[in-house]
């Protein structure tokens, strides 16, 4: 089997798994998505921690994943793994009028509103229709933004986002202030996240992965938080604040 081209082995074990795995003979396009999602979450973790050993294996999972998923549907004669790989095809081509056709651009804002222009020709009824529910809120937020700004609908420098940053925030501590109402509170914390969001695209941040980096500064802190007052026979419940922060302050320098 090791001489047969790697993509085509992938598909001869699938073939076999699928015929004699009862764990594999089970699975279901349901059953299979929700296991997409926890690998695609994995392989963002790895090239977070820039372990191109990990990337590998995870682009590995989901490549797995997509052929089982075309697998399932070869067995009900809706589609094989050849029409995902010569859909995808078509669609880059489409999508790609400045490289496969006539179509002139400047720079990749061009490409992106070409990009949206030809989804809403082709039956998109809305900008956003293309905005998955199931996404995280964060990560919807970043879309749609995209989305919007992919018809020109934008703010023209990052100076004006940051006023409304600042705008945002400013409603949020006086809405705080003057009511315990929390259905406003939630709305305006909403707005600062949303105006956060838009300022790290115009700054060139990814707003998942920045957040993501800090939970595993804050985790790795911690961690040796712990360790030290373990190590000194200390107890957490015992410590004032003020001894942690002396140990919260040498881990910065472990974990920057």
């Amino acid at each position: 089997m090791n001489k047969i081209p790697p993509f085509n082995r992938l598909l001869t074990i699938m073939d076999e798994l699928r015929e004699n795995c009862p764990w594999d003979q089970k699975q279901t396009m349901e059953s299979l998505s929700h296991l997409t999602i926890e690998e695609t979450y994995e392989l963002v973790d790895s090239i977070l921690d820039k372990n191109m050993d990990e990337i590998k294996g995870e682009l590995g999972d989901l490549l797995l994943h997509i052929v089982f998923y075309s697998k399932i549907a070869s067995e009900t004669n809706d589609f094989d793994i050849n029409d995902v790989i010569n859909s995808i095809c078509d669609k880059l081509i489409e999508r790609h009028p400045h490289i496969y056709g006539d179509e002139v651009v400047k720079d990749e804002q061009d490409v992106k509103r070409n990009w949206e222009k030809i989804k809403l020709k082709n039956g998109k009824k809305t900008v956003l229709q293309g905005v998955p529910k199931s996404l995280p809120a964060m990560v919807k937020a970043t879309r749609i933004q995209e989305k919007v700004k992919g018809v020109g609908f934008d703010w023209d420098n990052k100076e004006q986002v940051f006023d409304k940053v600042k705008e945002e925030f400013s409603e949020l501590h006086q809405e705080i202030k003057k009511t315990n109402n929390h259905e406003k509170i939630e709305k305006e914390f909403g707005d600062v996240l949303f105006s956060m969001i838009n300022y790290a695209r115009f700054i060139g941040v990814d707003p998942e992965s920045a957040l993501e980096r800090t939970n595993k500064k804050f985790i790795g802190r911690f961690n040796y938080l712990e360790q030290e007052i373990k190590t000194n026979k200390m107890d957490f419940m015992k410590m004032s604040l003020e001894e942690m922060d002396l140990i919260w302050d040498r881990s910065k320098k472990k974990f920057p």
